[in-house]
């Protein structure tokens, strides 16, 4: 684990077994044009043992296309599809739980499990919305649950003309993007200068949103 990592005071007071805050605790904060995100920091309780368990897990570092020229992906990924298991029992919780909560904004399951690794402030993802596989029109939900060091997430309209908004996510943080979020805004953790550890992000999506 990096230098740069400090563990979360409420996660060296909670023990080792990982257990979940009641959703009723979430802040909502509405965006433009029918956006909106979910906040609850700290959901995950005992997080760092989480952490220690994803940092192990089989990361893959993947290269992608870009203009010319083909480059190295700023973070690690792993992806886990429907029905594979996920490393630790409380993120399986952790699922049930946002499906139970948002059951009827949702309109379906979080299925999949999309995971990144920030290894340091070098790494970082560009400016996106979660829209494949769904409709111009089509709403969906994305939620993201935090565990390591903090890192922003910042949020702006892709119209323009509104001001940027920053959630400094981890040690168990939860945030949930709903409503026309991945259609008309967009999202990304940027890169920083700062001295900070590594973050792992966990991303539940229903199925067919990547």
């Amino acid at each position: 684990m990096s230098s740069a990592y400090q563990p979360s005071m409420l996660d060296l007071m909670a023990g080792p077994a990982p257990t979940l805050a009641p959703l009723s605790g979430v802040t909502r904060h509405r965006l433009t044009a029918g956006a909106w995100v979910d906040v609850l920091p700290g959901w995950l309780h005992g997080s760092d043992a989480v952490f220690e368990t994803l940092l192990g897990i089989d990361w893959r570092a993947e290269r992608r296309k870009m203009y010319d020229d083909v480059v190295d992906v700023p973070r690690l990924l792993r992806w886990f599809r429907e029905g594979e298991p996920l490393p630790h029992p409380a993120l399986t919780e952790a699922r049930a739980a946002l499906n139970a909560h948002y059951a009827e904004e949702l309109g379906e399951e979080f299925v999949t499990a999309g995971m990144c690794l920030y290894r340091d402030g070098r790494d970082s993802v560009a400016w996106h919305g979660d829209t494949i596989g769904r409709s111009a029109s089509q709403d969906t939900l994305v939620a993201i649950v935090s565990v390591g060091s903090p890192r922003t997430l910042a949020l702006r309209p892709r119209a323009g003309g509104h001001e940027t908004v920053r959630f400094p996510l981890g040690h168990g943080d939860l945030i949930v993007m709903g409503g026309s979020c991945q259609r008309t805004w967009e999202h990304a953790v940027p890169k920083t200068a700062r001295a900070v550890g590594p973050r792992v992000s966990v991303q539940f999506r229903p199925r067919g949103v990547a």
